[in-house]
């Protein structure tokens, strides 16, 4: 049973909970985003696996969970990266925001997302039970298809390319 860190609205640790039970209360936890480029500047994509607890077929980020209680964000997003993707690779931290969105199935994310950023040039192997297709794609085409394909893509990814943080990183 995977546990999250429950978090007030100034991110201060105020203890664990079950991952599916905070995410049905709607409670404030600590998540990670991880964001990859390759040396042409285009960004890894991931469709999540359909048989995900929600969002799944969407298209987002190369990878996102939850940092286990004693565990840093950048071991926890090493960790996932490897478990979902196939690799890991250096990652810095950029900038952190906090979300609420109400989601299928009566779950709803809260959370304060971190926003990891890595460089990676090879092909991922996925893992079939986290993702099923993934791409490089340059930032711009994917906020075209954003625009013109809200629906295909999850929450938070869309709120992360509008992010100023994001873009004094791209240029």
């Amino acid at each position: 049973m995977e546990h999250v860190i429950l978090v007030d609205k100034q991110d201060n640790e105020l203890g664990t909970m079950e991952k599916m039970e905070a995410h049905q209360r709607g409670l404030l936890h600590r998540a990670f985003s991880i964001l990859i480029f390759n040396s042409k500047g285009e960004m890894l994509i991931q469709q999540r696996a359909e048989s995900k607890y929600h969002s799944g077929g969407l298209w987002t980020n190369a990878c996102c969970s939850h940092p286990r209680p004693g565990e840093t964000i950048v071991q926890a997003g090493k960790r996932k990266l490897l478990q979902e993707m196939g690799f890991v690779c250096d990652l810095s931290f950029s900038h952190k925001f906090m979300y609420k969105v109400e989601l299928e199935n009566e779950l709803t994310e809260y959370e304060w997302d971190y926003v990891l950023i890595g460089n990676y040039d090879e092909a991922p192997i996925i893992n079939p039970e986290e993702a099923q297709s993934w791409k490089y794609q340059s930032l711009d085409s994917i906020k075209a298809d954003v625009h013109y394909n809200p629906d295909a893509y999850t929450t938070w990814f869309k709120l992360i390319l509008v992010q100023p943080e994001l873009m004094a990183f791209c240029q």
